[in-house]
């Protein structure tokens, strides 16, 4: 929250500055950019239980905990009509982790419920497309906003493995699509521009294999929602 604060109010701040000489003056000029981004993520699951899980499974409460994450992308961004609107797309492998928090109900002693955990581990290519809308420079400074979809390839998703009955695991879908909305800054520095951003993404189908083992009984529907903070270097 401190971070989105920041580049929301930051932009004001620069306004009081006094007109300085422009760094890479020429990267409004280019029709095409390139880059690399880094930056860390924090995962969770949006959770829709099935009703009356006490009754028919004795769950007490089914908590989500968001994790954090990283990820690294290559970064392209076209000019589009004018330098201030801007259509880009970054291939990126992202790591993430959702844990799921069961309490249980114990038929033998009511005073001691049964506390379980599941952790959900994907290994993603995710593919943003996103329109971005820049303010005019002011300065080496300038503050964005995005908008657009993903697509992610979860390589490590166990859609089509085998059921452990003995330790069963939730499963969740290889292919998902998710709506994304984010904000940030712009540096220029003389012979690149750096940037700090922030982004919210969040599926639109359920990600969430129905499979009738304990731990996915309670479930209805699972989607993926993720806030992710990158740093972005251009040239």
């Amino acid at each position: 929250m401190r971070i989105l604060i920041f580049i929301l109010l930051l932009p004001i701040c620069l306004l009081s500055q006094k007109q300085k000489p422009k760094n890479y003056s020429r990267f409004d000029e280019k029709l095409f950019n390139f880059g690399f981004m880094l930056g860390f993520n924090s995962s969770d699951f949006v959770i829709e239980q099935k009703l009356n899980n006490y009754e028919n499974y004795n769950l007490v409460s089914l908590q989500h905990t968001p994790t954090s994450g990283a990820q690294v992308g290559i970064v392209t961004t076209m000019k589009v009509i004018t330098p201030m609107v801007r259509l880009r797309i970054i291939p990126t492998l992202s790591f993430q982790e959702r844990v799921l928090n069961y309490t249980f109900e114990n038929p033998l002693d009511a005073s001691e419920p049964i506390i379980s955990e599941e952790r959900v581990g994907s290994t993603n290519v995710d593919i943003p497309l996103m329109l971005q809308f820049r303010t005019q420079r002011l300065n080496n400074f300038a503050a964005y906003c995005l908008i657009g979809g993903q697509y992610t390839l979860d390589l490590q998703s166990q859609q089509d493995a085998a059921q452990d009955l003995l330790n069963p695991f939730i499963k969740i879908y290889k292919n998902d699509y998710q709506g994304q909305v984010g904000a940030g800054l712009e540096f220029f520095a003389p012979y690149f521009k750096f940037g700090m951003e922030l982004k919210y993404s969040r599926g639109f189908k359920s990600s969430f294999i129905q499979d009738n083992t304990e731990p996915s009984n309670p479930i209805n529907r699972l989607y993926n929602e993720v806030l992710w903070i990158s740093f972005i270097f251009e040239g």
